[in-house]
């Protein structure tokens, strides 16, 4: 049984499936054994079909497991190839939002880094230039508010990313001594907490892409969940 989450999918035809990614819920299958999305939407296109195939759906991007929000599935190949093609040539718009814990630098800045992940770790550092394994990642930010609370700085930022690296967000941001609200790996401000699980301050919130087939340019919108953002709302008012 695929358990009583539900994923509210935003749009849908026959080449693309645009849905709003619980956070804390895998992309894929992973060794926890936990209902992921990419199953959970097969149920569900399975369900809606006549005939007992295995439809065909792929993520033709990634969220973190703690990350929420909007992510787009291929449900062919054909639209699979061309979505790639657009986020390999940046022509495919991924915008987040998310909570940091500090003061940023400057209220707009660009974070350009190469980072390296330790599989054996699930981890991602920044690394000189040149470092073998290393991948470029780039990320421009705004911001969009900011908090003075007991413990701390908190600044909302709205992030355009342009390369999709592993943990890439969390990564920038840490290293310069931002880590993310929620974030236990990174963020030494959390990583002693005694919650099993905290939610993540990082939400995809905008994707723009043209459509596979039609060319037409398709844009989604969501709001930022979780409470990072209900903190920021709560206390700024």
């Amino acid at each position: 049984m695929l358990g009583k989450k539900k994923i509210p999918i935003v749009f849908e035809d026959d080449s693309v499936l645009v849905c709003e990614k619980p956070a804390g819920m895998p992309v894929q299958p992973d060794t926890s054994g936990n209902v992921d999305v990419e199953t959970y939407l097969k149920h569900y296109l399975f369900e809606k079909q006549e005939g007992n195939e295995e439809p065909y759906l792929t993520a033709v991007h990634r969220l973190d497991r703690p990350v929420g929000g909007l992510m787009v599935f291929a449900k062919t190949r054909e639209a699979a190839a061309e979505l790639s093609r657009q986020i390999q040539d940046h022509e495919f718009e991924k915008c987040y939002q998310a909570v940091v814990c500090g003061d940023l630098p400057e209220e707009f800045g660009t974070f350009e880094d190469t980072l390296l992940r330790d599989g054996k770790t699930n981890t991602t550092r920044v690394v000189p230039e040149g470092t073998k394994g290393g991948k470029h990642a780039v990320l421009d930010y705004e911001l969009i508010d900011q908090i003075e609370t007991r413990d701390g700085i908190l600044s909302w930022v709205l992030i355009i990313l342009y390369t999709g690296r592993h943990h890439q967000i969390r990564v920038q941001f840490s290293s310069r001594g931002l880590g993310l609200y929620g974030d236990t790996k990174y963020n030494p401000k959390f990583q002693n907490t005694k919650k099993k699980y905290m939610q993540l301050g990082l939400y995809s919130t905008r994707l723009a892409f043209r459509h596979p087939v039609t060319g037409e340019e398709l844009v989604f919108k969501t709001e930022p969940q979780g409470e990072a953002f209900e903190k920021m709302d709560v206390e700024a008012y």
